[in-house]
């Protein structure tokens, strides 16, 4: 580790591999990085689980019926967030695009869309629902769109530094960037620790704060706005107390979700925040 870095916590892979990691606080941007990281070909067996479920459209057992309650109810406030912050419809590439049901939702609102998803799985889905996504970013090397979108994705991808660069290239000067990323410094993290779900290692290789997310994108981008993801802290809740009790369902889940919820009406940290960035040129 390096002076400016420091052991944070000690966490394990609850979905699949039972494999243990730490998280290392890098103080100059205030993240934390998951540590080992598993090598980049190595990472799809992690994602083997038919419990993960944003790949899939699944609809079996609870926190998947909750998951695309939820998500349906989401997906409209997404497509309200983006007309909002360009103020018309237009180009749209969405980078881990999952099954498509968001790229779909938008396209019936008017959109120009694209995707990205390097699931072949999530991607077929995609399809079905007449959503062709690529498999890689460099698939749309010298284009540029209105509003590029990564939902609870950066958290994901190996290469950040240089993920962040093709972002910046991808956005139209003056485009807008909407990222959605776990915040680690919520209330539903502090009071889970090493069994908060949101932390998913080794899925999860990058974890976030809200001074982080600015200083990541300083260069290129204007911080415009923050906004809350307020179901994310019931959902994260429920599965986080699923791996300390081993409980499916618990009251208590849905009572430490609801006050994370109202100490961040105070402090500004929801469970997951939606950074809403302008191009600088």
């Amino acid at each position: 580790m390096q002076n400016h870095e420091k052991k944070y916590l000690s966490v394990k892979d609850y979905l699949v591999s039972g494999e243990s990691f730490d998280l290392v606080h890098d103080t100059d941007l205030d993240f934390l990085k998951t540590f080992p990281q598993p090598q980049v070909e190595e990472l799809p067996k992690y994602y083997e689980s038919q419990e993960y479920i944003s790949h899939t459209d699944e609809k079996r057992g609870l926190f998947s019926r909750l998951y695309q309650l939820v998500k349906k109810w989401s997906l409209q406030k997404k497509a309200k967030l983006i007309l909002q912050q360009l103020g018309d419809v237009g180009s749209l590439l969405d980078v881990g695009a999952g099954t498509g049901d968001f790229l779909k939702v938008a396209k019936e609102k008017g959109w120009q869309v694209h995707g990205m998803e390097p699931n072949k799985n999530a991607a077929n889905l995609a399809l079905e629902k007449g959503i062709d996504l690529k498999a890689s970013l460099n698939d749309f090397e010298g284009k540029q769109f209105d509003v590029v979108t990564l939902w609870h994705v950066l958290e994901h991808i190996p290469d950040l530094e240089e993920t962040i660069l093709k972002l910046a290239a991808l956005v139209k000067p003056q485009g807008t960037l909407i990222i959605a990323v776990p915040n680690f410094k919520s209330f539903d993290a502090r009071h889970y620790g090493k069994f908060w779900a949101a932390y998913d290692v080794p899925r999860h290789l990058w974890h976030f704060s809200k001074e982080s997310m600015k200083n990541l994108f300083a260069e290129n981008f204007q911080l415009k706005n923050i906004e809350p993801m307020i179901f994310d802290s019931f959902y994260v809740s429920l599965l986080s107390e699923k791996y300390k009790t081993g409980r499916k369902f618990s009251l208590k889940a849905f009572w430490i979700g609801l006050l994370s919820n109202i100490k961040a009406e105070h402090s500004k940290e929801y469970s997951s925040h939606i950074y809403c960035f302008k191009k600088s040129n």
